[in-house]
């Protein structure tokens, strides 16, 4: 067994942050050697859900490619869940467990290039969600009828908390079959297309299908009373099936509410490029929890009112111009579903980006000044209490300042780049050129840098390693001479700042040291540009 067996200690040093992890987090959080030796091909997760005993049990046939020859695979699976059995070429394989890993001894050579399989069975109560969707697993709830209300979400907990995976995101499965037993009276909503449904007299089968490329959490069982409604809208690469899920009884708020789905595909295909999921339509389905990113079926709980519950998270009022769930959840298409981190360090490319998705959203339909009000706003939720960066191989996400200063981040460089026609290039560049791909933040950064033609690798590091902010500090002197230079920043850090003189652009280039720039002596004004994240401090 190549088991990693310690405890250590991993510190972020920009920050002196400092936090234990154990055997288990690199369990789930690196590519062990018992998952690198395969390569995820397919997957058919074909179970049965009994709401009243809030039980499941059913099987996961995984597909892989062999890599290179090894004998020993690596399955996640967390208790209270059990694997009854795992078997290949219909004969039963030896496993042992480390709690959530499970270490399967395989028979049969496994030869470089083969396509082989293994049946996982499993059966049990899954973990109840506490607080869906941050603390994951199963919500078992009941609609305003007495039906039952029933859910999945895993983000950050593990897929391998409802079912058993590949559960490391730098692997996704090429495709895959979702088959659902449910009682008669309620339908289930996966992802994908729905393929058939198979009757018996007192349950119903659902198959989706996923034609794309697909990251285990984003995997989603729904089960209600729904009743569909949808319409068709016409996209970059043709007609695109958007929808809808929703309570009997909401169907009217529903009907209102979900409008504002054309309004977000036009925004986004507009900044971000094409849908990345044409083949498997586009979903939204109410669920007894606020909502999360599935892919191809995003899962919507806002109440059908705008903002975050009613509320406008940056204080300018452009967030109550918009369905929060809607247009937030929406914007992972593109960010965490179509392009996914590899490791949960690096989750601030799903969530900076997405956060950032808000503001585009408001730039296209609502104008500059908005988008500008809104994300500035957003500033005041921003806590510096660690690095957005997490610690790697250990299923570690930074800060949740990701959201907020991400998105002023991405904001800022827009300025930087200082060219709206470039700076869509570079986002519809980032979703054709990483089309359907796990990635680094190392890719992402490099690629906005040479797509910009700028050297961002400081900024970078000064807004996604630490928690500072710049400062800019400046005086007056006589005759109109701005004093100027940076504080608070990393080794190096030079980014480039607009002020106005009078109204009038002028680019200062501040480092550490003292510069000074001479400006109209006429001027009676001097203002640093708002939409830059820094601070400015007047001496």
């Amino acid at each position: 067994m190549k088991y990693v067996s310690f405890l250590f200690l991993v510190l972020v040093s920009a920050s002196g942050f400092t936090q234990n992890f154990t055997e288990q987090d690199t369990l789930r959080g690196s590519i062990t050697p018992e998952r690198a030796w395969w390569d995820l091909n397919y997957y058919h997760l074909d179970i049965e859900v009994n709401p009243d005993e809030k039980f499941i049990t059913g099987s996961n046939t995984i597909r892989y490619k062999v890599l290179n020859t090894e004998q020993e695979l690596q399955v996640d699976l967390q208790p209270p869940l059990k694997i009854e059995k795992v078997t290949q070429d219909g004969k039963e394989l030896d496993f042992k467990s480390k709690i959530n890993a499970h270490f399967v001894k395989l028979e049969k050579p496994q030869k470089e290039g083969d396509y082989n399989e293994i049946v996982v069975h499993y059966s049990g109560q899954p973990k109840e969600a506490v607080n869906a969707p941050w603390d994951g697993g199963f919500s078992w709830k009941k609609d305003e009828n007495g039906k039952h209300f029933i859910a999945t979400s895993c983000q950050g907990l593990g897929a391998s908390v409802w079912w058993p995976n590949k559960d490391h995101m730098y692997d996704e499965v090429d495709s895959m079959l979702i088959s659902v037993k449910v009682p008669k009276d309620l339908m289930n909503v996966s992802n994908g297309r729905l393929r058939k449904i198979e009757e018996t007299t007192d349950t119903k089968t659902y198959h989706w299908f996923v034609g794309n490329p697909i990251n285990n959490y984003g995997v989603n069982v729904n089960i209600a009373d729904y009743v569909h409604f949808g319409e068709t809208y016409q996209g970059e690469q043709g007609p695109l099936t958007l929808d809808y899920y929703v309570l009997k009884y909401n169907l009217e708020k529903a009907k209102e509410q979900f409008k504002q789905t054309p309004m977000l595909m036009e925004a986004f295909e507009h900044w971000f490029g094409p849908y990345p999921f044409y083949k498997d339509g586009f979903k939204l389905v109410e669920v007894p929890y606020l909502g999360m990113e599935h892919q191809s079926s995003v899962t919507y709980g806002n109440q059908y009112g705008n903002g975050y519950l009613g509320k406008d998270l940056s204080g300018s009022g452009w967030g109550l111009k918009f369905d929060f769930i809607i247009i937030h959840e929406a914007g992972h298409e593109w960010f965490a579903n179509n392009i996914t981190y590899k490791d949960a360090a690096d989750m601030w490319v799903h969530e900076g980006f997405t956060s950032y998705s808000e503001n585009l959203y408001l730039d296209f339909h609502y104008g500059q000044e908005a988008a500008e009000d809104y994300v500035i706003g957003l500033r005041q939720n921003i806590r510096h209490d660690r690095p957005v960066i997490g610690a790697y191989d250990v299923n570690n996400s930074g800060s949740g300042d990701m959201y907020y200063k991400g998105s002023n981040l991405l904001h800022t460089i827009r300025q930087l780049v200082d060219d709206d026609t470039t700076w869509r290039q570079i986002l519809r560049g980032l979703n054709k050129d990483f089309y359907h791909q796990t990635v680094t933040t190392k890719q992402i950064e490099d690629y906005l840098s040479k797509k910009s033609g700028l050297d961002l690798s400081k900024v970078f590091d000064q807004y996604l390693r630490t928690t500072d902010i710049p400062v800019f500090e400046y005086e007056m002197q006589d005759g109109n001479v701005i004093k100027y230079r940076y504080t608070n920043v990393v080794d190096g850090f030079d980014m480039p700042l607009r002020v106005f003189v009078d109204g009038e652009p002028l680019w200062l280039t501040p480092t550490t040291e003292w510069k000074t720039e001479k400006a109209d002596p006429n001027a009676t004004t001097f203002k640093v540009d708002r939409n830059f994240y820094v601070e400015k401090k007047e001496l």
